[in-house]
């Protein structure tokens, strides 16, 4: 039917946007909010569930592809996303995917490559020319996620404790960090502690701080650039992990808000020694690809592109 739609859920562990379009590739309605991944956030299911209400009684609705993050990682939360998804659309055809897997799949438009993503935590995922999947990474915070934005983050902390002990060479870190959190530089022990200690949600709050050591890091502190180079050293790791997946020479692309730093992604070209590949689609697009998908719709060249335009329109109005 050509007034079929389809719905788009891309969760991560800061955020989750749902995205209602159609046929052609139009973005017509989106619904944006906080984290949704159940390792860390306890009111993952309300905030994933109200942001699904809107849209649960759209007549035109066809396909629902859910893409949350630690799915198909741990068997018993995997079944409780499942089950959301069920109860919200349950006469509809739906699919649950990992959210780097729909990453994968918006940035290289269902083709092969090696994405790389660095958001709160970090991970790869590779697909190879005969359609198959690989990933490495994705352990969780207290495990890996080393050179994601909560990895900076913990670092940043750390950096500076040791700078504020003599452990460590000056940072303008330090100020800039107080400043930030408006912490008392006087009594630092008992501003940060206060500060760690006060955390509604630990794991996104000191993720944000990636963004402070790359501001800091555009200003030349050494300091910051350090944590910003030793970051790109651990996501080349996961490059030379898992390229042997993929034919000699596949292309390589990258997803998460922790990229928004351009001083990470050069340092991370620089070692893997070729540039990125554009993404075609954001997260958002390779969630709303799976449920095309779903449909069998065969989609025009344009599609791709009206997903890429509209998404950004809708993902700004969302806000």
């Amino acid at each position: 039917m050509s007034d079929e739609l389809i719905l788009g859920i891309d969760g991560g562990g800061s955020k989750v946007l749902v995205a209602l379009a159609d046929r052609t590739g139009r973005i017509l309605r989106t619904s944006r909010g906080s984290g949704v991944n159940p390792m860390d956030n306890p009111n993952w299911l309300q905030e994933l569930e109200r942001h699904l209400q809107p849209f649960r009684d759209e007549p035109r609705l066809a396909a629902v592809a859910a893409a949350l993050p630690a799915y198909g990682e741990v068997e018993r939360l995997s079944a409780l996303q499942r089950d959301a998804i069920e109860r919200a659309f349950p006469h509809i055809r739906r699919q649950v995917l990992n959210d780097v897997d729909a990453a994968h799949l918006g940035a290289f438009a269902g083709q092969p490559g090696i994405l790389i993503l660095s958001g709160t935590g970090s991970m790869s995922w590779a697909r190879n020319a005969a359609g198959t999947s690989a990933r490495t990474g994705g352990w969780g915070d207290v495990i890996g996620d080393e050179g994601s934005s909560h990895w900076i983050g913990g670092k940043a902390l750390n950096l500076v404790s040791q700078s504020l002990d003599g452990r460590a060479p000056a940072t303008a870190l330090v100020k800039a960090l107080f400043a930030r959190l408006h912490i008392d530089a006087a009594d630092p022990m008992n501003g940060l502690g206060d500060w760690v200690s006060g955390l509604a949600n630990p794991r996104a709050e000191i993720a944000a701080l990636a963004v402070l050591v790359d501001e800091v890091a555009q200003g030349g502190d050494e300091g910051s650039l350090g944590l910003l180079e030793q970051a790109a050293e651990e996501l080349a790791k996961h490059h030379l992990a898992i390229a042997a997946h993929c034919d000699p020479g596949a292309e390589w692309t990258y997803a998460g808000g922790t990229f928004s730093s351009r001083t990470l992604l050069n340092a991370l070209k620089r070692r893997i020694g070729r540039p990125p590949a554009q993404p075609k689609l954001p997260p958002i697009g390779g969630a709303l690809l799976a449920a095309a998908q779903l449909l069998d719709w065969p989609l025009e060249e344009g599609w791709c592109g009206q997903i890429a335009a509209t998404a950004k329109g809708g993902d700004r109005a969302s806000k």
